[in-house]
């Protein structure tokens, strides 16, 4: 927890606070263990983002807390369906392309790769011309200057947008992947860190957690964790690959040159030198699970992350950790569901924001609403085809309420 209030301080500062202000988000995070950690790194006014946003402000809000901590995955790419992720916008009925990026480009690269410039376009069919006239409104509120990532642009764009539209009252802090690499090798450099001393270590521990994975994936938990990489990604050029762990090494694929030893000084080298990010499970464990700090995730989280508490579980179980076992034992802060959990309003999020100034009307109109109402019809479930294929194994016994790989969902 000490090194994630650290993180959270640097965070703070970055965004414009003093040094009083930044002790004061961390020391909320260790009294309020909670991150919002659904939407991926948009801006703040794409719908997904925005009402979950609006979500945790009615918290925030209610329990008079001064700070939004959220953590906004960026290794992702710019495209992450058709027309859709941190590359396009939708306004007044147009597909607006953010920063004005070659489609190939948008699907090769991932928005925390440094290699820009990445300057705020809102770019419609003219190339250089903003889309329409709500896009150049919205640019002048954006920052006018270049980012060397499209994450570093959309968390100065979020501060723009939470300064004009979001309650002064509550602040904004944005933690991504380069964050939590830094997270990450804080804990590397930190000799009295459990990650570094076992987690990586001799690296049984690691092997552990991939074999479970392995097994989940045999069985009908099957896609729900995807061992797509070995706990980081090579980042090289604005590009992440998968990496494996062999032998005590981290390598690359076929054709690639990229190796580093699996030990706590090259990880933590390779991680401040942005050659490689962390896995979201990585990301997991130093921002979540180890600190035991709530997260609020989407639809498919409230499955995959009780599921990673269950790997790190049974690995620790495996190698004897009775110390730290039973201390996620006791945690009675598992992940909830927190992201998409408001329905979209009719129109779109910049436009009301233009209309009534604020978001205030709108967390006014949601607080009034039983839950019930306010999340809709639960489409991001019941569309889900990850959560029909559970639905079928719940309804035939396979899995149940008892079953072992759900028991870290529980409270103590």
């Amino acid at each position: 927890m000490s090194l994630l209030q650290k993180c959270v301080e640097r965070a703070a500062l970055r965004s414009g606070a003093d040094q009083q202000e930044a002790q004061q988000a961390a020391s909320q995070l260790a009294a309020s263990p909670i991150i919002q950690s659904g939407p991926h790194c948009h801006l703040l006014i794409e719908p997904d983002a925005f009402y979950t946003h609006l979500f945790s402000l009615l918290g925030l809000r209610a329990h008079g807390l001064r700070w939004h901590v959220c953590y906004s995955a960026s290794t992702v790419k710019f495209i992450e369906r058709t027309k859709k992720g941190p590359g396009w916008l939708h306004l007044e009925g147009e597909v607006v392309n953010v920063f004005g990026l070659p489609r190939s480009r948008m699907d090769s690269y991932n928005i925390c790769g440094f290699n820009g410039p990445y300057r705020f376009m809102l770019s419609g069919q003219k190339c250089g011309e903003p889309a329409n006239e709500a896009a150049a409104r919205l640019k002048a509120i954006l920052p006018n200057t270049e980012f060397a990532s499209a994450a570093n642009a959309i968390k100065a764009g979020n501060q723009a947008l939470w300064g004009k539209a979001f309650p002064p009252q509550v602040r904004l802090l944005q933690l991504d992947d380069i964050d939590v690499a830094d997270l990450v090798a804080d804990h590397l450099e930190d000799p009295g860190s459990w990650f570094s001393t076992r987690f990586v270590g001799d690296g049984l521990f690691a092997h552990c957690i991939f074999e479970e994975i392995d097994n989940l994936n045999a069985g009908p938990w099957a896609g729900w964790i995807r061992r797509t990489t070995d706990l980081f990604w090579e980042l090289v050029e604005g590009k992440i690959f998968p990496l494996r762990l062999r032998d005590k090494v981290l390598s690359g694929g076929y054709g690639s040159q990229f190796a580093v030893g699996f030990e706590p000084v090259s990880i933590a080298a390779a991680l401040r030198r942005r050659e490689i990010v962390p896995s979201l499970l990585t990301t997991f464990l130093v921002t979540s699970i180890l600190p035991g700090v709530r997260v609020l995730g989407g639809c498919r989280q409230t499955v995959y992350y009780p599921l990673m508490r269950y790997v790190v579980a049974t690995a620790l179980e495996r190698l004897g950790e009775r110390d730290l076992l039973n201390a996620l034992g006791a945690d009675i802060r598992p992940g909830v569901w927190g992201h998409r959990v408001l329905k979209p309003s009719h129109g779109y999020p910049f436009l009301e924001i233009e209309k009534n100034g604020s978001v205030l009307d709108l967390l006014s109109n949601y607080g009034e609403q039983p839950l019930a109402q306010a999340c809709g019809d639960l489409a991001s479930f019941t569309s889900d085809p990850v959560w029909a294929e559970l639905s079928t194994c719940i309804g035939n016994g396979t899995i149940h309420s008892r079953s072992p790989e759900w028991q870290w969902a529980q409270l103590s």
